[in-house]
């Protein structure tokens, strides 16, 4: 909804290396394809403007920085705010001897085709994550053995004042699916991959053997998150949630992948609603049966 509020930002971004659009649905934004509209969605193209953004917005609007939403279900009522998408200058990537700098809107797949070129090796496990580095670094994310915190050197973020500050990779007390920036107000601008030299040949073996093996074992022909719940100690939710027998097992446009069934599917028509419904069962039927809880490792946007 335009107000007077949000019509003074937009006044004030336009002055900015920025971009304003009203009521964008944010299931344009999320790859579960689900969201309702964003009172204020700004595409920010420059580390100043988003400094004087936040500056001007941190006591009086509540913020949302989005990436590619590939982790996220954003609530179908839309998101009452100002939803940030950093684009532009943030989604550079520039190589430096056996480093790799990353803007945080850089999708991880410009990073690993970048790395591919500088004959870097380091970000395979990353190739067909559909993320972006500030997302991935946000939550350490990582696949097939590999994850964020195996090649971070350093990262560059914005506090809540607006101003810059860096982490080192010991500052940023990465575990799994986890980091200094989880659930914080800081907001990662930039990081820095440390990689090692290697064989092009061999690096884009690897990415095609792991390309592959999403292909075959993914539902990635359907909207989705990835993997919904964090791996239990000692076993793989999807392994967990087949033997309860909920393999297929849906409400409303909501489904567990037959594929993969760590996957939830949205089948075309499901809702965030629908979705949180089904974690809700899963993690229910599983408690119930194996006693085992099972936490999930997807962002909840809600609308207010």
């Amino acid at each position: 909804m335009k107000n007077l509020k949000y019509s003074k930002i937009a006044e004030f971004a336009s002055h900015l290396n920025c971009e304003v659009v009203f009521n964008e649905l944010l299931s344009r934004h999320t790859t579960f394809k689900v969201g309702g509209p964003a009172d204020v969605f700004i595409y920010v193209y420059d580390e100043s403007s988003l400094s004087s953004l936040i500056k001007k917005t941190k006591d009086n609007f509540r913020v949302f920085v989005l990436g590619k939403g590939s982790n996220l279900i954003a609530d179908e009522k839309g998101f009452r705010g100002l939803i940030i998408k950093l684009d532009g200058n943030f989604k550079k990537v520039k190589l430096d001897d056996n480093k790799i700098i990353c803007g945080a809107g850089a999708t991880l797949a410009s990073a690993c085709v970048a790395a591919l070129n500088g004959n870097l090796s380091g970000l395979e496990f990353a190739w067909g994550i559909p993320g972006t580095c500030g997302g991935a670094l946000y939550m350490n994310a990582g696949a097939y053995g590999g994850e964020i915190s195996d090649i971070i050197y350093e990262s560059t973020h914005m506090d809540s004042e607006g101003e810059f500050e860096k982490f080192s990779k010991e500052n940023l007390d990465l575990s799994y699916r986890k980091s200094n920036y989880t659930d914080s107000d800081l907001i990662i601008t930039s990081m820095l991959f440390k990689l090692k030299r290697s064989c092009k040949d061999h690096i884009k073996d690897i990415m095609l053997n792991l390309i592959t093996k999403r292909k075959n074992k993914q539902p990635i022909e359907f909207p989705s998150a990835g993997s919904v719940f964090k791996r239990p100690i000692g076993c793989y939710a999807g392994t967990i949630i087949r033997e309860c027998g909920l393999e297929g097992y849906s409400i409303g446009g909501a489904q567990v992948s037959e594929k993969h069934t760590g996957f939830i599917i949205n089948k075309g028509n499901a809702s965030s609603s629908d979705i949180l419904k089904l974690i809700e069962y899963i993690k229910s039927v599983v408690y119930k049966k194996i006693g085992i809880i099972l936490e999930s490792e997807v962002k909840i946007l809600k609308s207010n």
